[in-house]
């Protein structure tokens, strides 16, 4: 059970590609009251969709006690998957409507763990529409492929 006292801590994630699959960054800021933290990662082979699942994962990830989270993405297979989807996948043993297999389990479990430790409010917000954080989460993950691709 969340306090009503646990601090509200907003998180913003984007995830990108370069190629789909290929190189990928995710960007995630995360803000509660007057204090900010960016992070970013790059993973050499990946698609999208897990980049927007890490950049989610990574903020969550980031907390050290039960927050009110209000997450916001560009990603609709985030936040659907979150609030439309996932109940259903579990209660088919991860299949999804197709019966097939759901992509990206090992991540959708993480992030239905991490989630769960908090109250979440998902949101999601058009990407490349000048929402300032979003922007800002693009650049983080496109600056993490640019590097990890230096580095290699």
């Amino acid at each position: 059970m969340i306090q009503s006292s646990a601090p509200l801590v907003e998180i913003f994630s984007d995830g990108a590609c370069s190629g789909n699959p290929g190189p990928g960054g995710w960007g995630t800021i995360l803000r509660c009251g007057e204090h900010e933290k960016e992070l970013s990662g790059y993973d050499a082979e990946t698609t999208n969709n897990r980049m927007e699942l890490i950049g989610a994962i990574a903020g969550f990830e980031a907390l050290t006690r039960p927050c009110h989270v209000r997450l916001t993405t560009d990603s609709e297979y985030v936040k659907k998957g979150m609030t439309e989807w996932i109940e259903g996948w579990v209660r088919r043993d991860w299949k999804n409507s197709q019966k097939k297999p759901v992509a990206n389990r090992d991540l959708w479990e993480r992030l239905l763990e991490l989630a769960g430790q908090h109250q979440v409010e998902w949101h999601w917000v058009r990407g490349h529409d000048g929402h300032a954080e979003n922007e800002r989460c693009d650049a983080l993950a496109r600056a993490a492929i640019e590097a990890g691709r230096a580095a290699n």
